[in-house]
């Protein structure tokens, strides 16, 4: 019990750290390396590893540093997570491809921040690090360790809309998102490069074809991703019960854990 509170306290101060220095800092720090770079893709990228420091200190401070890249996940297979993220969203890369037009304008820039960097430091940070180090290193269960990285990650994403029906919709959409990548990270023994390319190749598909101007989508841009949500779900399970092992979000894992 004392380890725990320890470790939530840890996670505690360096998201907070975090959080503040990403509202008042970011912003300035990326202007800054822009003008010395001028490449605004480099420098959204490093400013992002600046911004992580506090969260890299954290993971330090919990475990030994020899286990640094373990307890984010980042030791596990990069072939596995990209395979399978490949695989699943096949249904969006040939749905969109079908319903939309290809988007010739897509610029460098475009992929390393809404593709690279949002896949890798967002699952980094909200899976590898918030939801992966509390529900691994405390007793807290998959929905209490989830919840508040999901609603934070939710509202980040409000900035993409004014009207209030699409903002409810980016909402939805982008918290129910994170809870779904939390789980596959879950199940997939800790692998944050599985979250991390489903979150890049998902996005990337959102580029590369003219779906929409925000996270929510329409009608046929949900159909596809709701099918790449199933992929994702039904080959999951499959997966663990083909090398026979346990599902490890269950009823006994939802709330409280007793390791």
């Amino acid at each position: 019990m004392k380890n725990s509170i320890k470790v939530l306290l840890i996670i505690i101060i360096a998201f907070g750290t975090y959080f503040v220095f990403d509202d008042l800092y970011f912003k300035t720090l990326r202007k800054w390396l822009f003008e010395v770079t001028n490449q605004l893709g480099v420098s959204h990228i490093v400013t992002y590893i600046i911004s992580g420091i506090p969260l890299f200190i954290g993971v330090l401070f919990i475990g030994r540093k020899t286990d640094f890249f373990q307890n984010l996940g980042l030791d596990k297979s990069i072939t596995k997570g990209f395979l399978f993220a490949l695989i699943c969203t096949l249904p969006m890369y040939i749905g969109f491809s079908i319903v939309f037009n290809f988007n010739s304008e897509i610029s460098l820039n475009t992929f390393l921040i809404s593709v690279v960097s949002a896949g890798f430091f967002e699952e980094l940070f909200f899976r590898g690090f918030l939801f992966g180090l509390l529900f691994k290193k405390t007793k807290l269960g998959f929905i209490l360790s989830v919840l508040f990285g999901s609603i934070y990650f939710g509202f980040l994403h409000l900035y993409q809309s004014t009207e209030l029906a699409e903002l409810l919709g980016i909402f939805l959409v982008t918290f129910l998102g994170s809870v779904l990548f939390a789980w596959v990270y879950a199940e997939w023994n800790f692998n944050i490069w599985v979250p991390i390319f489903l979150h890049m190749l998902m996005n990337l598909s959102w580029e590369l074809f003219s779906v929409s101007d925000n996270a929510f989508g329409g009608m046929y841009s949900n159909v596809f991703r709701l099918l790449t949500v199933a992929f994702i779900i039904v080959l999951t399970v499959y997966y663990k019960k083909k090398k026979g092992k346990k599902l490890e979000i269950t009823k006994k894992t939802l709330w409280l854990q007793k390791h």
